[in-house]
């Protein structure tokens, strides 16, 4: 509802546009602006001088991120719509929820969590006797402990998730999570206690997190905030009970390498080479969990 004091303020009008009215202020200036003036900023929206000026003034490692993961020119705010929609972070977020869910119905939940865990004598038959079933590197990831523990990490990877696909795209966004899962595992099949069984998506949420590090030092971001709340949940894992730090180092360590990669091969051009580097890195995880024995085998076997 308008008032004929607003009506009558032209501060509540587009500086640009002086027969619109507006209530939105450019968080730069202060200056109102309408529908068609507002460029999404990291808090709020800016006006098109101050976009100007902010564009003037990056850093040349600022520009060179635009070029090099897609902004256009325009900023990290429009990626995530001209990516489209973030379909495999929702994908994963809807799998590993009915699994979760699943895994909660008593019955049902213990046949599944026996069938999904990983634990290391998957790995070695011929020490403990176990089965042999390697894929449980893999499928512990979508696999969780309880409600808080599947909700706690589908939250990390909904608000992670989001920006990290739109800023890596479908494939290569996918193919962090699971290589970053898969290199949590086979920490833990090195150093871990080969008697308890993990789940959890931990390993794979490390690695982006991780992946969000590497990428935002490389164009510049500031990334202070992030880099200690990945140290608050690292040292956490720690010191309480119940959480497999072993997973966390893994995907972090793995989820870096894929990173690393990811910038060093962003041309179209190294894209072979780009694929073949990951395919290099599943391949050296699944030999060292295959040649180099736990710490742990000599006092366990």
């Amino acid at each position: 509802m308008s008032t004929p004091e607003f009506a009558s303020n032209r501060d509540n009008f587009c500086y640009r546009h002086p027969d619109r009215q507006s209530f939105v202020l450019c968080q730069r200036c202060l200056r109102t602006i309408c529908g068609e003036c507002q460029t999404p900023a990291a808090v709020g929206v800016i006006c098109p001088e101050c976009m100007k000026a902010e564009r003037k003034n990056r850093t040349p490692a600022q520009k060179r991120a635009e070029r090099r993961w897609g902004s256009g020119g325009r900023g990290p705010a429009m990626a995530i719509t001209r990516s489209g929609r973030p379909v495999v972070t929702y994908t994963l977020l809807a799998i590993t929820s009915f699994i979760g869910l699943l895994m909660l119905i008593p019955d049902v939940g213990l046949q599944l969590k026996n069938i999904l865990q990983f634990a290391t004598p998957y790995l070695y038959p011929q020490i403990w006797g176990f089965p042999f079933e390697p894929w449980r590197l893999l499928t512990s990831v979508f696999a969780h402990g309880g409600f808080i523990h599947l909700a706690l990490n589908m939250l990390a990877l909904w608000l992670i998730g989001q920006n990290l696909e739109a800023m890596l795209g479908r494939a290569r966004f996918l193919a962090l999570y699971l290589i970053s899962g898969l290199g949590g595992s086979v920490m833990v099949a090195l150093i871990g206690n080969p008697m308890v069984p993990v789940v959890g998506a931990s390993g794979a949420l490390f690695g982006m997190m991780a992946a969000l590090l590497i990428i935002g030092r490389h164009i510049g971001a500031n990334v202070t905030g992030l880099l200690v709340i990945l140290g608050i949940n690292f040292v956490y894992g720690l010191f309480v009970g119940g959480i497999s730090w072993q997973a966390h180092l893994g995907g972090l360590l793995v989820g870096a390498l894929v990173s690393f990669i990811f910038i060093k091969t962003k041309e179209r051009a190294r894209r072979r080479l780009q694929i073949a580097a990951l395919v290099g890195v599943v391949v050296a995880l699944l030999v060292i969990v295959a040649f180099v024995p736990p710490l742990y085998i000599a006092s366990w076997a």
